[in-house]
C-alpha cells in the first residue's frame, strides 16, 4: 500500500524538526550546566546593564566584554547549583537577603514605571525656565564689604578708608568673611534678595562708587559696604540649563509620588521627616 501524500510529506518534516529542536534550544542557551540550561537572555540582560553603566560613566568597555559576561553568567550558575546542593537556600541569611533583594527590585521597578508614565516634556521644562527667568528679573548689584565683630572696629576702618586707605587691602586684612575677604571683599553680582535684609537695604541706597558712612549691623556682625556696579539681571540661555531643570523637575515629581504613596499607607510608624 502506497503512503499518502501527507504521510510522505510529514515524515521528512518531522525528521527535520527533530534535528532542529536541539539547535534552536542551543541558540537560546549559552550553556548547559549539570543538565540545566543557562539562558542566553540572562547574559544579554547583563551585557545591556554593563553597557548602560559604562555609557553613564563615559567609560569604554573591553572588546571581549560579551565573552566575559558569558563566563560570569555560567560561573554564577555553577556556584548557585553548588550552594543549592549544600542547602544554603534554607538558611536564615538567604531568606533575609532574598527579601531585601525582592524589595529592592520592586522599588526600582515602581520608580521606573512612574517615570515612564510621568515624563517631563520639553514644554514643561521651557515653562519652568520662563518662570525662573521672570523671578530673576531686575537689578543685580556688585558690592564689596568688610565684616567685623565690633562697631568701633568698623568705624575705625571707615575713617581709614576716608583717609585714603585701600578698601580692598583693609578687607583682606580685617574682614571676617572667609568667602570674600581674600578677594578684597568682592561679592560679585547678586540680587538684593541674596543678602540679609539689613545688608540689602543699605546696599540698594548706594550709588556706584559710594560706601556706607556708618557700620551696618546684621546677625553676622558689622558691615562696611561699597557699591561698585549694577546691571540688569543675567540669566543663562535655555539650552545651557535645560538638562539641570529637567532633572530637578523629575526629582520633584518623584518626590511628590513617594510622599503620596507613603501618606496613603496605613502604618503606626513615625518617619523622622514627618
Amino acid at each position: 500500500m502506497k503512503k499518502s501524500f501527507i504521510a510522505r510529506t510529514l515524515t521528512p518534516l518531522m525528521l527535520c524538526a527533530a534535528f532542529a529542536s536541539p539547535l534552536v534550544a542551543q541558540a537560546q542557551n549559552i550553556a548547559i550546566v549539570n543538565g540545566k540550561p543557562v539562558p542566553k537572555a540572562r547574559a544579554d540582560a547583563l551585557i545591556k546593564q554593563v553597557q548602560l553603566q559604562a555609557a553613564a560613566q563615559n567609560q569604554q568597555l573591553p572588546p571581549d566584554i560579551e565573552q566575559r559576561v558569558r563566563d560570569k553568567v555560567v560561573m554564577d550558575e555553577i556556584f548557585t547549583q553548588e550552594a543549592e546542593k549544600r542547602g544554603l537556600m534554607a538558611s536564615a541569611e538567604y531568606k533575609v537577603q532574598m527579601e531585601q533583594a525582592r524589595q529592592g527590585v520592586l522599588t526600582k521597578l515602581l520608580t521606573q514605571d512612574f517615570a515612564k508614565k510621568n515624563v517631563v516634556t520639553d514644554d514643561d521644562v521651557k515653562a519652568d525656565y520662563e518662570k525662573f527667568k521672570a523671578q530673576s528679573a531686575g537689578t543685580e548689584y556688585r558690592a564689596r564689604h568688610i565684616l567685623v565683630e565690633k562697631e568701633e572696629e568698623a568705624k575705625a576702618l571707615i575713617a581709614q578708608i576716608k583717609g585714603g586707605a585701600s578698601f580692598e587691602e583693609l578687607a583682606k586684612k580685617n574682614s571676617k568673611d572667609p568667602g570674600s575677604g581674600a578677594n578684597g571683599g568682592d561679592l560679585d553680582f547678586a540680587a538684593p534678595g541674596s543678602y540679609v535684609p539689613e545688608f540689602s537695604q543699605a546696599m540698594v541706597k548706594l550709588k556706584k562708587g559710594e560706601m556706607t558712612q556708618e557700620p551696618v549691623k546684621s546677625q553676622f556682625g558689622y558691615h562696611i559696604i561699597r557699591l561698585d556696579d549694577t546691571r540688569e539681571a543675567q540669566f543663562p540661555p535655555f539650552d545651557d540649563v535645560k538638562g539641570q531643570l529637567k532633572q530637578r523637575m523629575e526629582q520633584q515629581k518623584l518626590g511628590a509620588f513617594v510622599e503620596e504613596v507613603r501618606n496613603k499607607a496605613k502604618t503606626d510608624y513615625k518617619f523622622s521627616q514627618q
